[in-house]
């Protein structure tokens, strides 16, 4: 399994990276021109984090997905308990960067995966997106543009928690500084600042 970054950031400086941030969150932080997405990162941050909400449906939203029906009825309703339980197994969120272990297919995250997937109408783009809302710092989105981009068409998980681990956790604290660097809020973690350089760099190559 391997993972690429995208050209911004296998530069020395960080210059071609804050340009795409600020594309996207606009500078200053939701000003003119910021993208539609960048409002998924704070939408109803107070929402349970042991449970799936209408707040998470409403915020996925902005990354331009609508939670199918099927969905709805699972998260809030048939299954609420369910995945509430999952949750908690899985426990709070924390940095990818600091997950030791290999995430095999028995890792409580990539069950929840699985059982997000086994809703009829939900892919592993949503998937993905709705488990970040939940666990932003340990989910990475994933959607076919960012998958090219970084080379992780077949798996995505894994292979970053690597490349963030590699050479004492260097990509993670270079995330880290780049949003310190763009005064972007506290909720934004790592994952989300690689995620929108890669997803905006593939959309500049027309992926």
């Amino acid at each position: 399994m391997t993972f690429r970054l995208p050209d911004a950031l296998q530069r020395s400086d960080d210059a071609a990276a804050i340009a795409l941030l600020k594309r996207y969150y606009g500078a200053p932080y939701l000003g003119h021109g910021c993208a539609d997405g960048a409002y998924f990162d704070t939408w109803s941050t107070d929402s349970d984090p042991m449970r799936f909400t209408a707040e998470d449906l409403i915020a996925i939203k902005f990354l331009s997905i609508d939670a199918p029906k099927t969905a709805v009825r699972a998260l809030l309703r048939d299954r609420s308990d369910e995945f509430s339980e999952l949750l908690e197994t899985l426990g709070p969120d924390r940095d990818l960067a600091n997950e030791g272990a290999l995430l095999d297919h028995t890792w409580a995250g990539w069950r929840i995966m699985d059982e997000l997937r086994s809703i009829p109408g939900v892919g592993t783009t949503t998937a993905s997106k709705l488990l970040a809302r939940k666990r932003p710092r340990l989910r990475p989105i994933w959607d076919s543009v960012v998958a090219a981009v970084t080379d992780t068409v077949p798996a995505q998980w894994e292979p970053l928690r690597a490349a963030l681990r590699a050479n004492d956790l260097a990509l993670h604290h270079r995330l880290m500084r780049l949003r310190d660097v763009l005064q972007l809020p506290e909720e934004i973690g790592a994952l989300r600042i690689l995620d929108v350089i890669a997803w905006r760099e593939g959309k500049d190559r027309g992926l």
